[in-house]
């Protein structure tokens, strides 16, 4: 998620230097993008009946804000504008608390979406042990009916 985000925000300062009247929508297209990522890739894995999504979620969250923001620095460096050590401080502050929580909120959505959707494993389906069970059944007792009857 770190290098995703740090990807679409080098992407989107690229975009304002050379094409600053579309910024605006780019970035709302792009936040859309990140944000459908996290709550996808969550969803798939509360689906898929990960074991402690939520705790792995919140973790990787705390840690894509701080390196999403050190190679944000990097990636502006090198591509766009020769940014300096500088803007570092900035980036693992603000940055990196806008990014984890652009990874957090649409995670949680996420896995409560998925929750929802994950389907019981197929030997606890209703019915599956019917068709297991090979064990004779007991029959219901039939009613004597005496010769006073």
């Amino acid at each position: 998620m770190a290098v995703l985000h740090a990807a679409a925000t080098v992407a989107l300062a690229k975009i304002a230097v050379f094409q600053p009247t579309e910024s605006t929508t780019v970035t709302a297209v792009v936040l859309a993008l990140l944000v459908g990522a996290a709550a996808l890739w969550s969803a798939l894995d509360a689906w898929l009946g990960l074991v402690d999504a939520g705790r792995t979620w919140f973790i990787a969250a705390l840690v894509a804000g701080p390196v999403a923001g050190v190679l944000n620095v990097i990636g502006r460096a090198a591509f766009v504008d020769q940014t300096g050590v500088g803007e570092l401080g900035s980036a693992l502050t603000g940055g990196a608390a806008f990014t984890a929580l652009l990874v957090l909120v649409p995670a949680g959505l996420g896995l409560l979406v998925g929750g929802k959707l994950h389907s019981p494993p197929k030997d606890t389906e209703p019915g599956a042990d019917e068709e297991a069970d090979t064990r004779p059944r007991p029959q219901p007792r039939k009613p004597k009916i005496g010769p006073a009857g």
